[in-house]
């Protein structure tokens, strides 16, 4: 009998062992990429949240205003018509407002008092009207440079007057509730996010009723219906390009052909919704398609098996396994179309928009762009704005993401 020679040599094991470390350098790598994006995540949600903290609150004088001696009037019914802010400014409540700050604060403080300040004393009676039978103290917003002063910025003067009514308990810093009711404005003390945030609102609601059920369709035409030949090949490749297309080019064509069809919707949701319904649309047919692909075929020919017909077959059977897998390119698809401004910029959504939109053709922004003109102002008290704009459209992105998901977890079937 011949020797029988060793499995387990010395070139074997060299060979093994390199093989264990090859391993074990690639277990490294991927535990040390996950961690790296990990902290740059951390980092970058750190930043946003300390700097836009500030976002959230803004300078505010305290000022007690007695209406009975101001001598205004009105009641419940004729304030809760639409011209009864209109009214108490005829009435002089401005002048009211400025009267009381100076008694109270002095010349020189209440000069800082934000040019908006009275429209919130007058929200506040329109609201109870029962207060122009007393007295008030209202937080009203102070001026930029105030404002700016007791950040410890500014001009030694303005800094110099911070401090004398901080200590006087007459200027404080507050969580400014009214940045999520208002719209936008020239000073960063009265800016809101409420008006980019509806606008964001009406043209995803718009994107989505437009590209879903479109490429829905579309997707299940192609992989169902549509015969193999050059044309079907053609339009794949075209849809492939366009889901690799830069979103601007989307945006040239909504300037050149829907505001070309509706030229008085400039800067509408309508528009900005349909021009990126054709930047999602792609997007949607070609994970549509993968999700109908992956469906089993044996589901096909069993639902065929007992009778039903290939409408009922597709739309029974087939589409609703796919769902999950839609709903994923859906969630992928329009969470890009929340962070564009490029095409929305080619429409006309970057319009200064003092108050929220009414309906999907009113004159709107949206978020991303809100964030793009604020952090392009000189003033730097729109600093803090932008960050504290960030975080609500990364709250307003995980909100749609988070819908999106549990939709997808509900339809999913298990075969």
């Amino acid at each position: 009998m011949s020797e029988r020679l060793p499995t387990r040599t010395a070139a074997f094991e060299a060979r093994l062992k390199k093989r264990y470390a090859a391993e074990r350098r690639f277990r490294l790598a991927g535990i040390a990429a996950i961690a790296f994006s990990v902290v740059v995540l951390a980092f970058l949600l750190a930043t946003m949240t300390i700097n836009g903290i500030g976002g959230f609150q803004r300078a505010e004088l305290t000022v007690p205003i007695d209406f009975a001696e101001a001598g205004l009037s009105g009641d419940a019914e004729s304030l809760s018509r639409p011209g009864g802010l209109q009214n108490l400014e005829m009435q002089g409540l401005p002048s009211v407002v400025e009267f009381f700050a100076e008694r109270e604060l002095g010349a020189e403080a209440a000069a800082e008092l934000g040019n908006g300040a009275w429209r919130e004393v007058g929200e506040a009676i329109v609201s109870d009207p029962s207060l122009l039978s007393g007295s008030a103290t209202f937080d009203l917003p102070a001026s930029s440079d105030l404002a700016a002063g007791l950040n410890g910025d500014g001009s030694p003067e303005m800094r110099a007057l911070a401090a004398r009514l901080a200590d006087a308990g007459q200027l404080d810093t507050g969580f400014d509730v009214g940045f999520l009711t208002r719209a936008d404005a020239t000073d960063p003390q009265q800016v809101g996010i409420w008006g980019a945030l509806k606008g964001s609102i009406l043209t995803m609601i718009v994107t989505l009723a437009l590209a879903f059920p479109i490429g829905v369709l579309a997707a299940l035409y192609l992989e169902e219906y549509a015969p193999k030949n050059r044309w079907t090949d053609l339009i794949e490749v075209s849809i492939n390009n366009l889901a690799a297309v830069p979103s601007i080019i989307f945006g040239l064509l909504g300037l050149a052909v829907f505001l070309w069809i509706f030229p008085s919707m400039r800067s509408a949701p309508l528009i900005g919704g349909m021009t990126l319904a054709l930047m999602t649309m792609p997007v949607i047919v070609i994970s549509g398609r993968n999700a109908i692909k992956a469906v089993p075929p044996s589901i096909r020919d069993g639902a065929l098996a007992i009778g039903a017909s290939p409408v009922q077959v597709v739309f029974h059977h087939v589409l609703p396994l796919a769902l999950p897998g839609i709903l994923t390119g859906t969630i992928i698809g329009m969470a890009r179309a929340l962070g564009e401004t490029a095409p929305l910029l080619m429409i006309g959504m970057r319009a200064f928009v003092a108050s929220p939109p009414d309906g999907f053709t009113s004159p709107a922004t949206v978020l991303p762009v809100q964030i793009f003109l604020w952090s392009d102002e000189i003033d730097r008290g729109f600093v803090e704005r932008t960050s504290a704009a960030i975080i609500v459209l990364l709250l307003f992105l995980l909100v749609m993401n988070g819908l999106a998901i549990y939709l997808r977890n509900k339809f999913e079937k298990k075969w």
